[in-house]
């Protein structure tokens, strides 16, 4: 008898998720609430802070790294850019 067939996610799903931790749920209570172990919340989590995709290259190049590494870093920017505009939109409310 063969075992089960491992479950296939998609891009959305995966990016969700990483959403969802990214506000500050906990990798245990998502891998409770979507059926999925909390390794694989980690990892997907992991792999999009490396280079913003769920498919990480382990042979990059130095200048590729670097590429990779600014994205990042632009990623980050964007969204302590949309945090800071949130706030400004509070506060104006104020």
């Amino acid at each position: 008898m063969m075992g089960a067939k491992p479950k296939v996610y998609t891009e959305e799903f995966k990016s969700h998720i990483v959403a969802l931790r990214g506000n500050g749920n906990s990798a245990s209570q998502l891998s409770r609430e979507y059926g999925m172990s909390t390794s694989t919340v980690t990892k997907w989590v992991r792999n999009d802070m490396f280079d913003g995709s769920f498919n990480i290259t382990y042979h990059c190049s130095d200048e590729e790294k670097q590429i990779l590494s600014l994205k990042k870093q632009i990623k980050q920017l964007a969204m302590e850019n949309d945090i800071l505009k949130q706030m400004a939109l509070i506060m104006e409310r104020r």
